[in-house]
């Protein structure tokens, strides 16, 4: 009986690998599974400070609590872990923990995408989170706070919002990333923004989505970003290779890619709009908001684009 029982044991953990893996191992009809279709990804698991330092976009935030400076002010104006600060506002009780957030704005204002800043302003305003304190003294007309955790350094002017636990993922087995999916009719978006105003972001990077817990996301799904060559023809940078010459000098007449009258070549037509869209990276949902979603690319076969599409991934 006890030799069953320890051999149980040790199937335990194959039996459930193989269940949490059995659904991404089926190969989809009209397929064949190679390493260029279906690449074996290992997921990178977030951690405690990935998920509470993402950043959101949400609605404004209350500006009633800021904070406005600190022990060493005036001529230390930056704040981190263990130093104490100085929050405006009432309410404040000695013990209570606050997030410390930043209302962003981005210097450079320039579009990534066509339409990027109203779909931002529709979506809400960008946060950068910063840290959580806990108030240590509340006999004065400013609270004094201790810095508990530090994300970045903390600015006066920076706003004092109230601390929310937050979940966590659980580590996921390694599974096939299907390079070439099909449109799969689960929740779509695009990605907004890219924590730091990035454009480019790779594995263990954070962004912002326009779907949120209104369209069914909750913290833990899995979406799969996808790109079309479409999008690339029209990048004002990608777009340029689809321009340089593609033959060979072997060649008797060159391929044309989406030729009008003047570029024709007599040769074969190309249609971008005929290629198929590709799969780039895996995302992991570490925070919602009604409308938005804070992402974190926890697997990535090339840089993701701010203003590549995004669909639930159900595997």
């Amino acid at each position: 009986m006890k030799k069953l029982a320890i051999s149980l044991l040790l199937l335990a953990p194959a039996f459930c690998w193989a269940q949490q893996s059995n659904p991404s191992d089926a190969t989809p009809s009209g397929t064949i599974s190679t390493s260029v279709n279906f690449p074996m990804e290992r997921l990178q698991t977030p951690t405690a400070a990935d998920v509470y330092c993402a950043g959101f976009i949400s609605k404004p935030v209350s500006k009633d609590k800021y904070v406005t400076g600190g022990l060493e002010s005036p001529h230390a104006t930056r704040f981190v872990n263990g130093e104490a600060i100085y929050l405006k506002g009432q309410g404040y009780e000695a013990g209570q923990e606050y997030s410390i957030v930043r209302e962003l704005t981005d210097p450079n204002r320039y579009e990534l995408f066509k339409g990027q800043w109203s779909a931002l302003k529709a979506a809400g305003q960008p946060y950068q989170e910063l840290g959580r304190v806990k108030v240590i003294d509340t006999r004065h007309k400013s609270a004094i706070a201790r810095v508990e955790f530090s994300c970045d350094p903390v600015v006066p002017g920076d706003f004092v919002v109230p601390f929310v636990e937050k979940p966590l993922t659980a580590f996921h087995a390694p599974m096939r990333f299907d390079r070439f999916a099909p449109p799969n009719g689960q929740v779509s978006g695009r990605v907004l923004m890219g924590k730091d105003f990035d454009s480019e972001l790779g594995t263990g990077e954070k962004i912002y989505m326009n779907i949120g817990a209104s369209q069914g996301l909750k913290v833990g799904d899995f979406l799969r970003a996808v790109r079309s060559y479409s999008a690339d023809l029209q990048d004002p940078v990608d777009s340029l290779s689809f321009k340089t010459s593609i033959n060979d000098p072997t060649q008797t007449k060159q391929a044309a890619i989406d030729p009008n009258w003047m570029t024709k070549t007599g040769g074969p037509m190309i249609h971008v709009d005929d290629m198929p869209r590709r799969a780039v990276a895996e995302i992991v949902v570490v925070g919602t908001t009604p409308a938005t979603s804070t992402g974190m690319i926890v697997f990535a076969m090339e840089p993701l684009l701010v203003g590549d599409k995004v669909e639930l991934d159900p595997q």
